[in-house]
């Protein structure tokens, strides 16, 4: 089930898991830890007994009186070099030796005194005519008390255990709930965008964690979503819009023609509507330009290339196609490099056709390669230039900062996507485009080219 791979689940699960391994090692080492050291009080409270009754002996004031305070829990016993019961306490008389310790040891048994076992500390004790007389002094203690304690702390750690990892479980689900409560935030919002609702934004939460940068980084694509969607309908709107107006002109001239035969030739005809029709192949050529730009499919065709010839042959063919425009070329200097000659011959005339719709009395281009090896090409005119506030969206696609201009000319002069077109293609290149002022008093558009 979905919940089941829920990331609350998986995280509750894990921690739960950690916090077991945890405990239960540190349970284990408690138990082990306590049954040592009160085994280890057990051994040592028989051996100071049997060294006190070995100190005894070692005196040569015999065997001491061997009382013992608890008769199920305690005995003691003294036995010969050859290991038979010399002494014993009164709850052992007349019982074997109950360990057979080698010298100085320990041992634990099983004794008749009761079913639960004994800790046997040995010590000998050399008697006042030597090694003859050495005894051996057995002491016994019960281990119960050992058992019953670590029962009863393993018990408690039986009940306590589980529920810290309830505890454990609880607070990890909550705290993972209330970290991922701005996520089902998120989605919510999420699900509820529509293509018609790009408007919309996901909530911030506080602070400024993983939650928080993911809702500001889905905040700034939906912002470029929505920007995306609005260049495109204008797109859209602005296309649509430059291509009724050829097919409108084509329909009027073929209804004039067709109501009054007499008002208008054959070859006029013809010629109005070749024209219409080359602006709206030029039109449409620039929109499927653009748009393997936006799929990132402009792949120049490299070849070595003089750009001051392409800009020398710019000018020939604006001096030829404009009437009382001056031409400048002295600032052309000699560049060569790697390009695609016909996306530059489009990049020249967009930027000539600009420069010329809205120039004075002047053109003038330049062309130099700089010392760190930049090739930079300049297209200025004396115009009224371009307003700072717009220096960037004169790039847009059909963005026209005079949109009561007349059209000029054929082609796409005036459509808006000159310039557009010319950004694409000059990056396509590795290029940049910016604009400025010009010396002349209008605008100077500049292309930069990196070093070949």
């Amino acid at each position: 089930m979905a919940f089941s791979r829920g990331v609350r689940f998986r995280s509750t699960v894990a921690a739960v898991l950690v916090v077991a391994v945890g405990l239960l090692a540190g349970a284990v080492a408690l138990v082990a830890l306590l049954r040592a050291e009160l085994t280890d009080d057990v051994r040592q409270a028989a051996g100071t007994r049997a060294e006190q009754v070995a100190s005894v002996i070692e005196s040569g004031r015999g065997v001491p009186s061997l009382a013992v305070a608890d008769r199920d829990e305690q005995f003691i016993q003294v036995l010969d070099a050859e290991g038979r019961v010399v002494a014993s306490s009164a709850n052992v008389e007349e019982l074997p030796a109950l360990a057979a310790p080698d010298g100085d040891s320990e041992s634990r048994i099983t004794t008749p005194l009761d079913e639960d076992e004994f800790l046997v500390v040995a010590v000998a004790a050399d008697g006042p005519d030597g090694p003859e007389s050495r005894k051996t002094v057995l002491v016994g203690r019960a281990l119960i008390a050992v058992a019953e304690s670590t029962q009863i702390v393993t018990r408690l750690l039986l009940v306590g255990l589980p529920l810290l990892l309830v505890l454990a479980a609880g607070a990890t689900w909550m705290a993972v709930g209330r970290a991922l409560a701005p996520v089902t935030a998120i989605r919510t919002e999420v699900e509820a965008i529509s293509s018609a609702e790009l408007h919309r934004r996901v909530p911030l939460p506080s602070g400024r964690d993983e939650i928080a940068r993911l809702a500001a980084t889905m905040n700034r694509m939906l912002d470029r979503l929505e920007r995306s969607q609005t260049a495109q309908r204008r797109f859209i709107s602005d296309a649509s819009h430059e291509l009724r107006s050829p097919v409108a002109s084509i329909r009027q001239h073929a209804e004039v023609a067709l109501a009054h035969p007499g008002s208008t030739t054959q070859e006029r005809l013809a010629g109005t509507v070749l024209a219409e029709d080359l602006r709206i192949q030029h039109l449409v050529d620039d929109l499927l330009l653009l748009a393997r730009a936006d799929e990132d499919a402009l792949r120049p065709q490299l070849h070595q290339v003089d750009l001051d010839d392409l800009v020398l042959d710019e000018a020939r063919r604006l001096r030829s196609a404009t009437a009382g425009l001056r031409i400048g070329t002295t600032g052309v200097s000699a560049a060569r490099f790697d390009a695609d000659a016909q996306g530059l011959r489009r990049v020249l005339r967009n930027l000539g056709d600009n420069a010329a719709r809205h120039a004075g009395s002047q053109v003038a281009f330049d062309l130099v390669q700089e010392e760190d090896g930049r090739i930079v090409l300049g297209v200025e005119d004396d115009g009224t230039g371009v307003p700072p506030a717009d220096r960037e969206r004169v790039f847009e696609r059909f963005v026209r900062l005079d949109d009561a201009r007349a059209r000029a000319g054929e082609g796409t002069a005036g459509s808006g996507l000159g310039l557009a077109i010319v950004k694409e293609l000059v990056a396509a290149h590795g290029g940049t485009t910016t604009v400025s002022e010009s010396s002349l008093g209008g605008a100077r558009f500049e292309v930069s080219f990196p070093r070949p």
